[in-house]
């Protein structure tokens, strides 16, 4: 673990903030598609990334799913620590984008560690920041861009935090993440392949312009 902590997050914390971490927390591997934290449940740890990507996603009022945004290694989750100073349960739904190590810190350490360290709480402020940052980003994009562009900044986006120009979907599952039809979807996807911008296969898309 220590040989992690120092590749990810050496540069961030000092010795001693890296003890206590490598202390409290606890490995954890994650598999493509799967759940590291649901709506509405309570929150007891925070991430902090090795390797990998997680996706986070809103639901509304029809179980419909928005993503929101990517977290991807040397990142946290600040919505979690962000929960916990309120309800305590999840407003989010965290899902692996592909196989992830991570690091899970009690929320017990959180408010501890911003008191006495200053690199842990610039940490945690940036990360702030950069998730509002996405958020702005995200609104922008509902608002502004055209499906057929929200749909090519998606397939980058996700070819971007897992370095990889080929995106394992369904066009379903596209739909899903940008809260619209699954027919819109696969019209504006032969859309983009027509002008060579992807390729389509069965369950898979390749990114051809990055």
């Amino acid at each position: 673990m220590r040989v992690l902590l120092e590749r990810h997050y050496g540069y961030l914390f000092e010795p001693e903030l890296l003890d206590e971490i490598e202390t409290a927390g606890k490995c954890k591997l994650i598999k493509q598609g799967e759940r590291l934290l649901d709506i509405g449940q309570d929150i007891t740890v925070m991430p902090l990334i090795f390797s990998g990507a997680i996706k986070i996603l809103r639901e509304d009022d029809d179980g419909d799913e928005l993503l929101l945004y990517f977290i991807e290694k040397g990142d946290t989750c600040a919505m979690t620590f962000s929960c916990c100073l309120g309800s305590g349960k999840s407003e989010i739904r965290a899902i692996a984008e592909s196989d992830t190590e991570l690091l899970m810190i009690p929320i017990s350490k959180m408010d501890e560690w911003m008191a006495k360290y200053q690199s842990w709480r610039e940490f945690i402020l940036d990360s702030y920041h950069t998730r509002m940052s996405e958020l702005l980003e995200t609104i922008d994009t509902l608002a502004f861009m055209k499906m057929d562009e929200r749909i090519m900044k998606y397939l980058k986006d996700r070819a971007m935090v897992t370095n990889d120009d080929i995106i394992y979907s369904t066009h379903q599952d596209v739909a899903n993440d940008l809260h619209t039809s699954r027919v819109v979807v696969s019209r504006l996807l032969k859309s983009l392949e027509k002008q060579g911008k992807i390729e389509l296969s069965r369950n898979h898309i390749k990114v051809i312009e990055l």
